[in-house]
Order: structure tokens, then sequence, then C-alpha cells
């Protein structure tokens, strides 16, 4: 399992397991989040990116909407989850699992930081209201593979952003980035593919990103 070497600085959150539809194929029934470090994080030059694999276990691939605080939302409110977001953009998270079948219990998501491995940012726009009529084609090879939409996150990536507002015992801080979960199933990638997404219902770029 991918941990962050000494000395990472923490630069935001990842929410996982906020798509009620993919509960019952991987046994974990609530929301659960995680650390993103600088160094697992990353963003993509012009919709494209390079990402290794090494190190990850039983990697796959999850397209998600992320935000970043221009400042801790003052609670989870629509109104003040939206005055605290600085931009929006598509995401990928990279997650991995110590079980090949991916079978994994409440206790294993937290001892291994909610599974994330890597997170890849697209390029920002401002906040949209429409974000939870947002739908994404998942691509693998240039084949279709999957389709999403924000509605499969807690009803809309803003209410996955609140939903962590609730859990944290302390507040979110300026400048995070919090990727809300992902839109379709979570999906096995291998070194020598090239994984893709394209977007409707919003002016989200797509991200290509090919893994080694």
């Amino acid at each position: 399992m991918f941990v962050a070497h000494a000395g990472a600085r923490p630069v935001g959150r990842k929410i996982g397991f906020t798509n009620r539809s993919i509960w019952p194929r991987y046994g974990v029934h609530q929301p659960i989040w995680g650390t993103v470090y600088d160094q697992t994080l990353s963003f993509a030059a012009e919709g494209r990116a390079r990402v290794s694999l090494q190190g990850i276990a039983h990697p796959r691939i999850e397209p998600e909407i992320c935000f970043k605080l221009r400042a801790a939302p003052r609670d989870a409110s629509a109104e003040n989850l939206i005055a605290a977001i600085e931009w929006m953009a598509h995401s990928v998270e990279i997650v991995q699992c110590p079980h090949a079948d991916w079978k994994v219990t409440l206790d294993e998501c937290q001892a291994h930081n909610a599974l994330h491995a890597r997170l890849v940012v697209g390029t920002a726009l401002p906040f949209d209201a429409r974000i939870a009529q947002v739908e994404v084609v998942l691509m693998k090879n240039g084949r279709e593979v999957d389709r999403g939409r924000g509605t499969n996150v807690l009803d809309s990536p803003l209410l996955a952003l609140g939903h962590l507002v609730s859990m944290l015992k302390e507040p979110l801080k300026a400048g995070e980035i919090i990727s809300t979960g992902t839109l379709t199933d979570a999906w096995p990638i291998a070194a020598g593919e090239t994984w893709s997404t394209r977007f409707s219902g919003l002016p989200l770029t797509g991200l290509e990103i090919q893994f080694t």
C-alpha cells in the first residue's frame, strides 16, 4: 500500500463512498474521508496527465468533482458552502485496497487513509449551481466503460462537501482541495492503459490519463 512519506504536507481531503449505488458491492455503507497530500496531488496540463501506479495496491479509477476552498465553511448550509468555494474542477482519484476483491471493512478503510492513493485535478471553473446535473462518461482506451452523474454523490457534490463539514471535529481550512467522491463505480486500472472522461451538462473539461 502506498503511504505518504515523512514530511508530506496535507493539502486537502478526499471523501469516499458518497456514491450510495456502490455500497453493497464494497461492503461499506457510509461515507468516509481521508487526507490528500502534496505527494499524492497533481494537476493535469491541458487535460492530460501521466500517473505511475508503482506501489499502489489493486488500483482503481474514480471520476469526481472537487472544490478548492477560499475559506473554511461556517456550517453545512448550501449558502455558506458556496461562499467558501473558490473554484470547482473535474478530478480523478486513484484509490487502492489491500484486498484484490475490494471487500473491505470500515476499520480497514480508515487504517489506509480512506484508500486514497493519488488525485489528479483538471481545469478550474467558477462554482456552478447546476453541479448536481453534471454527467460523465468514463472511457478505457477510447471505449466507454461507465456513466455517472452528480446526483450519485449524496445527491450532489455540494451536499457531499456539506456532509464532510458535518463529519469533521475540526473545521476545514482555506486553500484545501476537497474531492467529493466517485460519480461512477470504481474501475480496475493497469499500467499501459489510457483512461479518459467526457462531461455534459456543465463546461467541465474531461481528463486523459496514461498509467505507467
